[in-house]
C-alpha cells in the first residue's frame, strides 16, 4: 500500500473481502474501487466456509412466487414480501451472472444445473459448486476476477476501525495496519464484513467475525434492524473444535436422519421432520441434549457410500476425528450460524447514513424476517451486490478534505463471548437478558478491546428483551406464545446504551454531569 493514501481519495471504499464486497467491486468497474480487507482475500471470510449453495427457482416445477411462498414461511411474518419477491425473481440471473465470472457449478450428465433440496423448501432450487464446497469455489472465481481488474485496489491486512461521520455523512473511514493508523477519505463507504459468529462459542464462522460492521454503523448513527435474530445451525460436529465444522443441511436434504444414542429417531412426530425449519429443529435437538441425551446424524443408508463423492469436505473434516461417515454416526449440535439482522437498508442498500451502504450478513434488507430459508443468503449477497453498486455509481464522487489518523484499539471479543453465549442462546428468558445489558452496559462505554463487541452484544440483547413474544429464531421461555401482529424492531447504540443504563439505574453522561 502506498504511504500516501490520499491517492485513494474519494474512491467508493468497500469494507469486506467476501462474496458480497467483491461482487460489488466488480459490478462497479471501470470505476476506480477501493476495497479494504481485514485478511487476505478468500481466508477467513464467512462466505469461503458457506457449504450450501444458491436458492434460485431453475427447476421446471418451480418458480419465483413459490420461492417467495416458502421464504415468507420461514420467515415468520417479518419478510418485506416486496423486497423478498424483487431478490428472488432476479436469483436466476444471479446464478448466469456467477457462472460468467468463471464459478463452476455442479451439473448433470446433460449439461444442466444440478438441483438440491434443503429444509423448509418445497422444491429442489439448491445450486452448488463443488458439492458442499460451494463457497470456497465462488470466492476462488471472484478473487481471480478482482485479481485482474485494473479498476480495483485490494488492500489486505487493513482493519476498518470508525466511519467518520459529519452532519449524518460519511467522510471517510479511519483504519489500522501495519504502518500504524491510517485515514481513507471518501463519502461513499460499503459495509460488506459479514456476521456474528466470534461473539460465541458455538460457532460455525470465523472467529473474527465478531460483528465489526455492525459496530462501524452503530457508532456512525445506523439505524440497525431484526438484531434479535440469529440462526443457531441444527448440525454443527459435535468436538473440541471452534469454530464449529458445519454439516450441511443438503446431507439432510439427501435423506440423513436425526437419532439420539439409542438410535431413536425423535424427530419423527415434528412437521417436517429433519426437513422442518431451522429453528423448529434447532430447538428440537437442543431440548433433546438438555434431558441428557447425545444426539447424532445418521447418513450411513442416505446418501451412504456416496457421501464422500456428495461432501467431500464434510467428509474430510468426519474423517479428521476419525469417523466414516458412510459407516458411523456423526455427532451433532447447534451452533451460532447466520444473523438475519444487521444494518437497516433500503431497496438499494442504503443506511440511515448519507453516503453509507450495506451488503451481505451485515445488512437487514427484510428478506429473512425471523427465520432464514436455507440459501437464500448467497442469493441474496450476490443480488444486492449488482444494486448496491448501481446505487453507488450513481451518486456522485465528491472531494473530501484529509482528516488526522486516528488510533482505536483492535477488537476482541474474548469477555463478551460467555455473556453472549448464555444469554442469547436458542431459549432466552428476560431475567438473564436483563443482567446480561447491565453486565455489558460498562464494557461497551468503555474505550477499550471489548467496546466494540460489547456494544454490537449489547444492542441485541436490547433487541431481544423488547420482543416479549417468541418467533422464528427468537424463543422466549418467558413469552412462548406467538404476537397476532408482526412488528419489526428498529434501534440505534444510542437507543440501546439508554436502555441499559436505565436497567441498571445508572445515569447518563449528560445526567451525570
Amino acid at each position: 500500500m502506498s504511504s500516501d493514501v490520499r491517492s485513494f481519495f474519494g474512491r467508493p471504499i468497500i469494507i469486506g473481502g467476501g462474496i458480497a464486497g467483491l461482487l460489488t467491486a466488480l459490478h462497479l468497474a471501470p470505476e476506480p474501487v477501493l476495497v479494504l480487507s481485514r485478511m487476505p482475500l478468500g481466508s477467513e471470510a464467512s462466505s469461503a466456509w458457506a457449504q450450501g449453495g444458491l436458492a434460485a427457482s431453475l427447476g421446471v416445477d418451480d418458480d419465483p412466487e413459490v420461492h417467495l411462498a416458502d421464504t415468507l414461511a420461514a420467515g415468520d411474518g417479518l419478510c418485506n414480501p416486496e423486497i423478498a419477491s424483487r431478490i428472488l425473481h432476479a436469483a436466476p440471473g444471479a446464478i448466469e451472472t456467477l457462472a460468467t465470472l468463471g464459478v463452476r457449478f455442479d451439473r448433470t450428465p446433460a449439461g444442466t444445473l444440478r438441483l438440491g433440496l434443503e429444509a423448509a423448501h418445497g422444491r429442489r432450487r439448491i445450486v452448488h459448486a463443488g458439492g458442499d464446497g460451494s463457497g470456497q469455489e465462488i470466492m476462488r472465481a471472484l478473487v481471480e476476477a478482482v485479481r485482474s481488474a485494473p479498476s480495483i485496489v485490494v488492500v489486505e491486512g487493513v482493519e476498518a476501525r470508525r466511519l467518520a461521520v459529519k452532519q449524518n455523512a460519511v467522510r471517510g473511514v479511519w483504519a489500522s495496519c501495519s504502518m500504524g493508523s491510517v485515514f481513507f477519505g471518501s463519502r461513499r463507504v460499503v459495509l460488506a464484513t459479514g456476521g456474528i459468529g466470534g461473539l460465541f462459542f458455538d460457532t460455525t464462522n470465523p472467529l473474527g467475525s465478531c460483528g465489526q460492521g455492525l459496530a462501524l454503523a452503530a457508532r456512525a448513527g445506523a439505524a440497525l434492524a431484526d438484531l434479535e435474530f440469529i440462526q443457531f445451525h441444527p448440525t454443527a460436529l459435535d468436538g473440541p473444535d471452534r469454530p464449529m465444522q458445519l454439516i450441511s443441511e443438503a446431507v439432510r436434504g439427501e435423506g440423513a436422519e436425526i437419532v439420539d444414542e439409542t438410535g431413536q429417531r425423535f424427530l419423527e412426530g415434528l412437521q417436517g421432520a429433519e426437513l422442518a425449519p431451522r429453528d423448529v429443529v434447532a430447538r428440537a435437538v437442543w431440548k433433546h441434549l438438555s434431558k441428557g441425551h447425545r444426539v447424532f446424524l445418521d447418513a450411513r443408508d442416505k446418501p451412504g457410500t456416496t457421501f464422500p463423492r456428495q461432501f467431500p469436505t464434510i467428509a474430510a473434516a468426519c474423517h479428521d476425528v476419525g469417523i466414516d461417515p458412510a459407516h458411523d454416526l456423526i455427532p451433532i449440535r447447534p451452533a451460532q450460524h447466520y444473523h438475519m439482522g444487521g444494518v437497516a437498508v433500503d431497496g438499494a442498500g442504503r443506511t440511515s447514513v448519507k453516503g453509507l451502504w450495506a451488503c451481505g450478513e451485515v445488512a437487514s434488507t427484510g428478506l429473512h424476517g425471523a427465520n432464514r430459508l436455507a440459501s437464500n443468503s448467497l442469493t441474496e449477497a450476490v443480488v444486492f451486490a449488482r444494486w448496491v453498486a448501481e446505487s453507488v455509481a450513481g451518486t456522485p464522487a465528491r472531494r473530501t478534505k484529509p482528516v488526522f489518523a486516528r488510533d482505536y484499539p483492535s477488537p476482541d471479543p474474548i469477555s463478551v463471548r460467555p455473556l453472549l453465549s448464555g444469554a442469547l442462546g436458542i431459549v432466552r428468558n428476560g431475567e438473564c437478558l436483563k443482567a446480561t445489558a447491565r453486565a455489558l452496559l460498562p464494557l461497551a462505554e468503555a474505550n477499550d478491546a471489548a467496546s466494540d463487541p460489547a456494544s454490537v452484544g449489547l444492542m441485541i440483547t436490547i433487541a431481544a428483551l423488547s420482543r416479549e413474544e417468541s418467533r422464528g429464531a427468537h424463543y422466549r421461555a418467558d413469552f412462548p406464545h406467538h404476537e397476532a401482529v408482526a412488528r419489526r424492531f428498529e434501534l440505534t447504540l444510542v437507543d440501546a446504551l439508554a436502555a441499559a443504563r436505565e436497567l441498571a439505574q445508572v445515569p447518563s453522561l449528560e445526567e451525570a454531569r
